[in-house]
């Protein structure tokens, strides 16, 4: 197959470009040149928040697009135009945000989303993901594939938030740990999104599908020990009860990455309903392997993680976290 990948050298899209290349498929890259994409690719240039940025994608044609894109929707409609009868099918990595807070237990792709348009320019992050998904069903209807991924997380992490853990853990001592600590949680390794929807793909998949592990694939006391595991550190897990972290005005997901308290958030986070991908062979490997690998690939690279310059920089301040364990 002939690939067009838009972006490609960073997380999520550098982990479909590897697995298309992988499979044998003819793989073009398009992106604005920061980053080197992987070898045996074709690579072109441009940044499409410019005038005349999408230049380089006036000719040729592909199989599939995949699209990234979580800024504002009228990049995507504007690609989605200008390769529309170029391209057979439009996948777009979309989200999970863009469900109505609270998500209903149960309903998966059935529960209501966010208002969105295709038009729009700079909004939140839930609308952006929204307008994506319309810009391409607007231009490719049912050739189009909506990619609503959970928490994404393995080798290759701009966004810092299994990085961050892995770090906190190789330094040792007291690690504060948010509880309960048998708390299920739900994420996506990167690779496995990247071959779920490759497989999506190659069978013609069309709509919504909510992507990311079954309730309970691992829990916050599995990750953390997996991490003292893989870095071989003496961090001995000093488990918090939740009203004590809020207490201390810790903030979750963000000052702890990962972990929320019980609540409409953890249960619209962590208890997805992922029927319809498991149904069509989705994947998802042990939690030990995910983070075994992100730790030789943060090794690899000097032991720092990069960072995404539109996403906020994530983890607790060791002051804090000091703070709260000598209480």
């Amino acid at each position: 197959m002939k690939l067009l990948m838009l972006g490609g050298t960073e997380f999520v899209g550098r982990a479909v470009t590897e697995d298309a290349l992988t499979r044998g498929w003819d793989v073009t890259v398009f992106h604005r040149g920061r980053h080197e994409p992987p070898q045996g690719v074709r690579s072109l240039h441009g940044d499409r928040t410019a005038e005349d940025g999408l230049k380089a994608l006036a000719d040729g044609g592909w199989d599939a697009v995949v699209d990234t894109w979580s800024g504002a929707p009228s990049a995507v409609r504007d690609t989605a135009r200008l390769l529309e009868g170029r391209v057979e099918r439009y996948v777009y990595i979309s989200s999970r945000s863009v469900y109505r807070f609270p998500t209903p237990l149960g309903l998966g792709e059935k529960a209501d989303v966010v208002d969105g348009s295709s038009d729009a320019g700079d909004v939140d992050y839930a609308e952006a993901k929204r307008g994506g998904e319309l810009a391409a069903q607007e231009v490719f209807d049912e050739n189009s594939l909506l990619v609503r991924a959970g928490l994404i997380l393995g080798p290759y992490e701009n966004i810092g938030r299994l990085p961050w853990w892995l770090t906190r853990i190789a330094r040792g001592g007291r690690v504060l740990a948010p509880g309960p600590r048998d708390a299920g949680l739900q994420y996506i390794d990167v690779r496995d999104l990247a071959t779920w929807t490759l497989d999506a793909t190659e069978q013609g998949l069309d709509g919504p599908y909510n992507v990311v592990s079954p309730p309970g694939h691992t829990t916050m006391g599995e990750l953390l020990d997996a991490c003292i595991q893989v870095t071989g550190s003496d961090a001995d897990l000093a488990w918090t009860a939740p009203e004590a972290i809020l207490e201390a005005d810790i903030q979750p997901w963000t000052d702890l990455p990962v972990w929320l308290p019980p609540g409409d958030a953890y249960d619209t986070m962590h208890q997805a309903n992922v029927t319809k991908a498991l149904s069509t062979g989705l994947h998802c490997r042990p939690v030990q392997e995910t983070v075994a690998d992100t730790w030789d690939w943060l090794q690899s690279i000097g032991g720092r993680a990069p960072q995404r310059p539109d996403r906020p920089v994530v983890g607790l301040d060791p002051e804090t976290e000091e703070r709260v364990l000598r209480r």
